[in-house]
């Protein structure tokens, strides 16, 4: 979650706005992809923030680019471009992502394992500490990390939990060295 004041007052409008038209899930998912657009493209931050640029041809660069996502969303980039905010859009992204997960229950995690997870693998870990930690499911981002010889590392927010092969050696060591 950041920090700003402002990308949570505009996320928590935006999520209220999408939970009254029973779009959180649309808006969701187009918030997501446009998270990954301007973390990819730093780029088209600083365009959007050239002043060389007047508010309407962002405005249109911005309807033309995102012309399949939904108006809540393209209303909330007008918004923020207008009060000249589109510097905080991840953030924005990243606070209503905090509301919906908290309303549907829902938390993030990252599995880090030696191969991708199948389905039933996912859903098992998803199901087992999404209990743990008082939720009804995780959304889990598999990545792939070599260096763990076998097993999975999760992390949900600030909790790891390690059952990888080299996390268990690495406490062995600890252990037999005492250090």
């Amino acid at each position: 979650m950041s920090q700003s004041v402002a990308a949570k007052r505009y996320a928590l409008a935006l999520f209220e706005l999408a939970q009254k038209n029973g779009q959180t899930g649309e808006v969701h998912e187009d918030l997501l992809e446009l998270k990954k657009v301007f973390q990819d493209n730093k780029e088209l931050g600083q365009l959007l923030g050239s002043p060389r640029l007047s508010g309407l041809k962002k405005k249109a660069m911005l309807a033309e680019l995102f012309k399949g996502a939904n108006p809540l969303v393209l209303n909330t980039m007008s918004v923020l471009l207008d009060r000249k905010r589109m510097d905080e859009i991840v953030h924005v992204v990243e606070e209503y992502n905090g509301y919906a997960n908290e309303a549907a229950g829902v938390a993030d995690a990252k599995v880090y394992s030696t191969r991708s997870l199948s389905a039933e693998e996912t859903q098992a870990i998803s199901s087992v500490f999404a209990k743990n930690i008082g939720k009804l499911s995780l959304r889990i981002e598999n990545i792939i990390d070599p260096s763990l010889l076998g097993g999975i590392r999760l992390q949900i927010g600030n909790r790891i939990y390690d059952s990888s092969v080299s996390g268990k050696l690495e406490r062995l060591k600890r252990d037999l060295i005492g250090s």
